[in-house]
């Protein structure tokens, strides 16, 4: 079957979740989906005000947003950013020339994701302005195929995964290699210049198949004129990028010789510019925040030594903690969030783990957040 008719109108859409991001349908939705708008900054004199159908409507609002504040555009976002374009840009050459891949490895709660995402909006906005809705011979145009991996996956199911984002209806059938030549025949044709493959860490890496899944990068970077754009936890501990002498190390070496490792690192409060942009990201999440009794330096003035010292500098665990706290304020008429609200409200695991040792070092001032400290 042709790509043109795998891909058409006529062919039986798939049934999409909430988050379809690995289907082009719901990439298509986070790409076009305007920015939301915030709810409007009432008054406690104003919500009193509200008939009880408005104020649970407004404060359905506000729980949705609060849930939603982000992405925020971080240090780590631009400079992650800079260095995507840079090596996406300059991955323009020929065909006959292999391109280069780029590899977010870092902890999980750092948004290496979300910049991923953000960025890969970005690309797709630029190259359908640029190039139109379809290509020269009729197809829908998708610069992007985002694939997002399960536990213990193999060559089989990372290759159909990629056909699945496109709708292809060659899904039940075949053999790895089979897939990926229909997946082959869907980026040339949808004009896909990036491959985003997320939780790559949950591909099957012994040895043997670690040699496998490199031969098989190294034949999408050969064949498919993609940049490969890989985001994972321990991918250098994995042996994505080994070196060694026998055959098995020098195969994955190729790939590690191919790709360029970027990382996401958390905040960090050692130094003043490390403290000043603490500050700057939790004056970004304070204008966000829709809540009554707001009021200018509720976050970034009354709380950032607590909210450092239960995020751990994890952007990921402090707007998880923001979020909850939000909800908690709206739901129970506090309006505001301050440290007895934000202590009731759990986080995860890892933060929680080393709060008390961030609490005793922010309590005896060896570490601060404060601007023009020491500590």
């Amino acid at each position: 079957m042709s790509i043109r008719r795998s891909l058409g109108e006529n062919s039986p859409a798939p049934r999409l979740d909430n988050l379809t991001l690995s289907r082009k349908e719901g990439w298509r939705r986070f790409v076009d989906t305007p920015a939301r708008t915030p709810p409007e900054s009432l008054t406690r004199r104003q919500l009193g005000a509200l008939s009880e159908e408005a104020l649970a409507a407004h404060n359905r609002d506000r729980r949705e947003w609060h849930a939603n504040l982000g992405p925020l555009m971080t240090p780590q976002m631009e400079a992650l950013h800079e260095d995507l374009w840079d090596i996406v840009d300059s991955n323009c050459q020929d065909g006959d020339k292999a391109k280069g891949a780029v590899a977010i490895d870092a902890f999980p709660g750092l948004g290496k994701t979300t910049a991923v995402l953000a960025f890969a909006k970005k690309y797709h906005r630029r190259e359908i302005a640029a190039l139109g809705a379809e290509t020269e011979d009729g197809h829908q145009r998708w610069p992007v195929c985002r694939v997002g991996l399960t536990g213990n996956t193999g060559m089989r199911e990372l290759n159909r995964a990629m056909l699945e984002f496109y709708g292809h209806p060659g899904v039940k059938r075949g053999t790895a290699a089979e897939f990926a030549h229909r997946a082959l025949d869907c980026v040339l044709s949808c004009g896909t210049t990036i491959i985003v493959v997320d939780d790559l860490h949950f591909l099957r890496w012994n040895h043997r198949s670690g040699v496998e899944i490199s031969n098989h990068f190294k034949y999408i970077a050969n064949e498919f004129p993609v940049t490969l754009i890989f985001v994972g936890v321990g991918l250098a501990a994995k042996g994505l990028f080994s070196e060694g002498t026998d055959y098995h190390d020098a195969v994955l070496a190729q790939t590690g010789r191919r790709t360029t490792p970027l990382d996401m690192p958390g905040f960090t409060v050692d130094t003043d510019v490390g403290r000043r942009q603490w500050r700057q990201l939790l004056l970004g999440i304070e204008q966000r925040i829709v809540l009554a009794d707001k009021c200018p330096g509720m976050v970034a003035d009354e709380l950032p030594d607590y909210l450092f010292a239960r995020s751990t500098g994890h952007i990921g665990s402090l707007m998880t903690l923001i979020n909850r706290g939000c909800q908690r304020a709206v739901r129970t008429g506090a309006e505001k969030l301050d440290i007895a609200l934000l202590d009731g409200v759990k986080n995860d695991a890892a933060a929680e783990k080393a709060r008390q040792e961030l609490e005793a070092a922010l309590s005896a001032r060896t570490i601060t957040t404060r601007l023009g400290r020491t500590g």
